[in-house]
Parts: C-alpha cells; sequence; structure tokens
C-alpha cells in the first residue's frame, strides 16, 4: 500500500481507456453512489453482452475470503481483475492479448507517465498489466466503510444513532428465529473475513433457497444497492425478506439457516429499518473515491 499506488489505481478505477472499445471502466459497474454496485440485476459488459449475474458492492472487499459470487479460487484483488479485464464468456471490459490495447493507450497519456513511476519508482517500464492490476487492487482496498449509524451506536456509543424501531430490527436480524446473522456475519455482514495476521478463513458459499450456491454479498449499504440476489431477482428489501421468511425453494443442499419464519408487517418495517441504518453517507459521498478525471 501507498499513497502514489492509491491515486494510480483511482485514475485507473476511472478510465475508460481500460475497455476494449473504451466505453466502460470499472467505475461503470461499481458506482460509488450505489455502493460501488450499478443498479442492474445483470451487469452488462463493454459489449452490450449481459453478465448472468450482478456486481457486487466493493466496499470493505479488502476483508473478503474469497471474491465474486462462486469463486471459491478468487482470493486476490490483483487475480480477480485478469476476469473483468480479459474474460470473453461473457465480455466484461473486453481487453485482448493481455491488455496490450489499453496499455498502449495509456503509455502515450504524459500524466499516467509520472502516476507509474511514483507509484513504482524502482521499475525501468512499470507501465504493465501487472501494475494496473496492482493499482487497481490498492485503491480497492482504501474503500472501506465504517461510519453508518450502527457503526456510531456501536463503536462510537451514541445511543440515539438508531431509532427504536430500528434496535427492534437490529434484535430481530441478529435472533435466532430470522437468523439472518448466520451467513450475514460479522463486521462486514458478508461472512468468514481476512486481514493481515489473522487466522486463515475458508470461503463461505450457501444454497439460500434459490438453487446453488452463492457467497453472501455484504448488507452494509443494502439500502442503496438493489435490485438483490445473485441475479436481482428482487426489487426491494421487503421482497427478499418475503423470500426468506417462506423459506425458499426446498432442496437438498439448502442452508440450515433458510428454514422460514414468522413475521409481522410491523416486524419487516423494523427490519427494514435496521438494515436501512447500515447505510454510509460518507462512503457515497467521499470525494477520495469519486472519479478524478471529472475534478
Amino acid at each position: 500500500m501507498s499513497a502514489e499506488k492509491v491515486a494510480l489505481g483511482r485514475r485507473l478505477f476511472y478510465d475508460v481507456r481500460l475497455s476494449g472499445n473504451r466505453t466502460q471502466a470499472c467505475a461503470s459497474c461499481h458506482q460509488q453512489r450505489r455502493a460501488f454496485t450499478d443498479g442492474r440485476a445483470n451487469a452488462l459488459g463493454s459489449t452490450g453482452e449481459s453478465h448472468p449475474r450482478s456486481a457486487m458492492s466493493l466496499a470493505n472487499v479488502a476483508y473478503g475470503a474469497s471474491l465474486t459470487w462462486i469463486d471459491a479460487g478468487q482470493r486476490s484483488l490483483e487475480d480477480q481483475m485478469l476476469v473483468p479485464l480479459l474474460a470473453d464468456h461473457p465480455v466484461e471490459m473486453g481487453l485482448t492479448a493481455r491488455g496490450e490495447d489499453a496499455l498502449s493507450r495509456i503509455r502515450i497519456e504524459p500524466l499516467y507517465s509520472k502516476l507509474f513511476s511514483e507509484a513504482f519508482p524502482r521499475e525501468e517500464s512499470p507501465v504493465s498489466l501487472q501494475n494496473v492490476q496492482k493499482a487497481i487492487a490498492t485503491f480497492e482496498r482504501t474503500i472501506l466503510s465504517g461510519r453508518s449509524a450502527y457503526d456510531r451506536l456501536l463503536w462510537s456509543d451514541e445511543r440515539d444513532a438508531l431509532s427504536p424501531g430500528a434496535r427492534r430490527g437490529m434484535a430481530l436480524f441478529f435472533s435466532e428465529r430470522l437468523a439472518c446473522s448466520k451467513c450475514h456475519g460479522g463486521f462486514t455482514f458478508s461472512g468468514p473475513v481476512v486481514w493481515e495476521g489473522g487466522p486463515p478463513q475458508a470461503p463461505a458459499f450457501e444454497d439460500n433457497g434459490l438453487g446453488g450456491r452463492f457467497r453472501a454479498p455484504t448488507l452494509r449499504n443494502v439500502a442503496v444497492t438493489a435490485p438483490y440476489m445473485h441475479d436481482g431477482r428482487f426489487a426491494t428489501l421487503g421482497a427478499v425478506i418475503d423470500h426468506y421468511s417462506s423459506g425458499g425453494a426446498p432442496s437438498a443442499g439448502r442452508s440450515a439457516a433458510v428454514r422460514g419464519f414468522a413475521i409481522t408487517e410491523g416486524e419487516k418495517a423494523e427490519l427494514i429499518a435496521f438494515l436501512e441504518s447500515l447505510t454510509d453517507a460518507e462512503l457515497l459521498e467521499n470525494p477520495r473515491f469519486s472519479d478524478p478525471w471529472n475534478n
């Protein structure tokens, strides 16, 4: 980590020159105001090809025990980045030939000559695909969300940070009856987390009654990341709660935590109020994460 790598990574994150046809940047699918999601049920690649899954939030992605919805092998942000950059099933950014098309554009930009040299000062030819990966991953590790109303209650002891209804919703969320926190646990509300010096953590994937096993996405900022589930099938938080209260479709692999539960309309409203308290307005507005090309 270095300030210079972060500055370079932020530029690259917002640069459409990193797509084959110069129409799309990383930020096209990971928009700050939507907690680094895109508001689509299915992500859309640079050539217009639809992805089978929705774009996941990047909030606190540095702590993920795995990355993407289903791939237990994706454990590094640097390695994972090659998928959107180079994959062609489906096409995302649409680069070819190990990114040489994008690198040739970057090399003729005077600002990048300066930024790459500052970020990788001991390298004779710092503009490389590997360094693009490193820089963007470094920027992504700074996308931290931890100043929601819930956090202000928990860590700053602001007793009035949550409304009484949201407090009751919090009790429901962590209750054995609803069991939401069984999958959406930890400070990321996304299950297992890893950090430097911490214990090894295996990725976790669950069948939530929709068929297939997926990583639990973070619930931080969930009020601004609709639509929901891996395929965006639910437009509202209320519809998500209805799915879990019904128990979903029975299957041999369905998670034991997805067993259905009774919930009143009042309790549903309180649970939604708690989920809304996980919104970190600072993350959505902080200029440190905004498009530097427009500043």
